[in-house]
């Protein structure tokens, strides 16, 4: 007798059920080793926190946890809602979206020299880090009705083009080009699944030299600054080169078991910059090592490998671009950190998911998860219909 009989009657019965019972089904399809590996890469962000704060939950390590914890319920909750309800509120989510990039660049708050914040209901937003989750969601609707056969016509392509390039364009605008390189790497992620063609991405790359050397033209001088030093930083050490040499040090003297929590001898005496959000991961690599900082980047692989297995199980075309496009933003989210970090590209000020402090990216994180569980719970449905109803 097949041992797995009643648990499926069981499922059946939840499934045929009154709505709260239907809620409980859900919730029994939910990853819950997906999610506690979330809550495992959380809990490193808090010990590192702890130490960035001099070995206090405040100001750093406590403010996370708590905003944490609502980013689990809104995860949670997200994951609740069926295809038919994230198709809605795509639209409407991408307009906000935009509206509040412009906000940002009519009345922000200038920081490090950009302006990336904007205060609503008494809370500094990050409006740029929601366009990322906001663009995934529209584009998987986009071409979720689009047939293969029709991504052949360039002209189906022109309207999804025009959504990704205007928050690129809004986002360099501030300045913030690492996510500005984030938000046009989930576009072309999620336009060459979807079936575009390889002689139209050639047609896309060749202006891509030109407009390079337009937007190195129009960054700001201290962004110009990242780019020319980011490969000689000893030729301005106190300067645009300071922030790289003081990661390389913190990340070579933690040698292979690192010299001890707490006792991060570049993060406790605050020659680190930024140690509590871009640096975030050499603050763990000195305390921890060469072991600690590989074991994180271990995790964060599993977390993106999972998120793409979630795309590939999904059975409508809907749940696989969704779930690629918010896997790609938390691919690239880590790629940008550790490289900067690591010295192999230009410091960008993107921080590491989860890990980083910061309140805006700490919930557009949570939200893609949210997301990308609302595409494991209701793999099996088809697109726009319930996913009850075909379970």
């Amino acid at each position: 007798m097949d041992s797995r009989k009643p648990l499926r009657r069981f499922r059946k019965r939840l499934l045929r059920a009154e709505p709260s019972f239907r809620i409980l089904s859900k919730l029994w399809r939910v990853s819950w080793l997906y999610v506690l590996l979330i809550c495992g890469l959380a809990g490193v962000g808090y010990v590192a926190l702890y130490s960035a704060g001099g070995g206090s939950a405040k100001p750093f390590a406590g403010p996370q946890a708590m905003r944490f914890g609502f980013g689990l319920v809104l995860m949670v909750t997200v994951a609740m809602l069926p295809p038919k309800a994230l198709v809605r509120v795509a639209v409407p989510l991408y307009v906000v979206s935009l509206a509040l990039l412009i906000v940002v660049l009519r009345a922000g708050h200038v920081g490090k020299g950009a302006e990336r914040w904007v205060m609503l209901a008494g809370t500094q937003v990050q409006p740029s880090e929601y366009a990322k989750v906001a663009l995934a969601l529209m584009l998987a609707t986009w071409f979720s009705r689009v047939s293969y056969a029709r991504m052949g016509n360039p002209l189906w392509l022109i309207p999804p083009a025009v959504m990704v390039l205007v928050p690129v364009g809004l986002v360099l605008k501030e300045p913030n080009l690492g996510t500005a390189v984030i938000i046009g790497g989930i576009g072309a992620a999620v336009f060459f699944a979807a079936g575009m063609r390889l002689w139209q991405i050639a047609l896309l790359a060749v202006p891509v030299p030109m407009l390079a050397k337009i937007a190195y033209e129009h960054l700001h001088d201290y962004q110009k600054a990242r780019i020319t030093t980011f490969l000689h930083p000893e030729s301005d050490p106190l300067g645009a080169g300071y922030n790289i040499i003081q990661s390389k040090i913190a990340l070579g003297s933690g040698g292979m078991w690192g010299q001890g929590y707490l006792h991060g001898t570049q993060g406790q005496l605050n020659f680190l910059p930024e140690k509590q959000t871009d640096f975030i991961f050499t603050t763990i690599a000195e305390e921890w090592g060469y072991v600690g900082g590989a074991m994180v980047i271990v995790l964060l692989l599993v977390l993106i490998l999972g998120g793409m297995m979630m795309a590939i199980r999904s059975r409508n075309r809907f749940g696989r671009l969704l779930a690629l496009g918010i896997s790609v933003n938390f691919f690239l989210y880590c790629l940008v950190n550790l490289s900067m970090v690591m010295g192999a590209i230009p410091v960008g000020g993107v921080p590491l998911p989860l890990v980083s402090y910061g309140g805006s990216a700490m919930l557009n994180v949570m939200l893609g998860f949210g997301l990308l569980m609302s595409v494991w719970v209701h793999r099996n449905s088809r697109f726009g219909e319930e996913p009850d109803e075909q379970s």
